[in-house]
């Protein structure tokens, strides 16, 4: 009788003792492969961020009557060239803003049919109904728009604008001249700009 209690001790014993360490295993397996799978490197390539340096959008701020430009940025993938990039920015500008805060003088149904990038030059070839509409400061804020989203990656980039492939000389009936190629710089000469904030 006490040979069989003490089997029956050492028996619950050993499994206590089991089920510990299959426990302390069992756990120790489960958070290593819970950790290794959120600590998993991401693919470099597809992960989408934000940079400093990443792409703008610019939208007329519709809470100052003065005008004002108010740059948005946006998300990217890493991998995208500069022309991705830009073309990207440039058809969400297009969309329109989807803000009641903010507002565009691009008018409604302006199609981006191409855009390049190389070196330091943007070309962008806009749809004619970019040119409909507005008077004079609608005129400078459009270009305004276009401008500073262009060179929303490099501040420095000189951008050329075209409608429908035709070089844009004279915007509007109003005929606000655009100086080709248009840069940051000239832009706020030519227009006393506040510039691409």
């Amino acid at each position: 009788m006490q040979k069989q209690q003490s089997n029956r001790r050492f028996s619950q014993g050993l499994i206590a003792g089991v089920s510990a360490a299959v426990l302390v295993v069992g756990g120790g397996t489960i958070w290593w492969a819970v950790n290794s799978i959120t600590n998993f490197p991401k693919d470099p390539n597809t992960s989408e961020i934000t940079l400093k340096n990443s792409p703008h959008i610019y939208w007329l701020n519709s809470t100052n009557k003065d005008g004002e430009l108010i740059s948005r940025p946006i998300t990217i993938k890493k991998s995208a060239r500069s022309s991705e990039i830009l073309h990207s920015a440039m058809a969400r500008l297009l969309a329109g803003p989807g803000d009641q805060n903010y507002t565009t003088t691009i008018p409604q149904g302006t199609k981006l049919l191409n855009l390049t990038v190389e070196d330091s030059e943007v070309r962008v070839n806009l749809s004619q109904e970019f040119t409909a509409g507005g008077g004079s400061a609608s005129m400078i804020y459009r270009l305004g728009q276009i401008l500073c989203t262009a060179t929303s990656i490099d501040s420095n980039s000189k951008v050329w604008l075209s409608v429908e492939g035709k070089p844009l000389e004279v915007l509007g009936g109003e005929g606000v001249t655009v100086r080709q190629p248009m840069t940051r710089q000239n832009f706020e000469e030519d227009f006393a700009f506040s510039g691409c904030n």
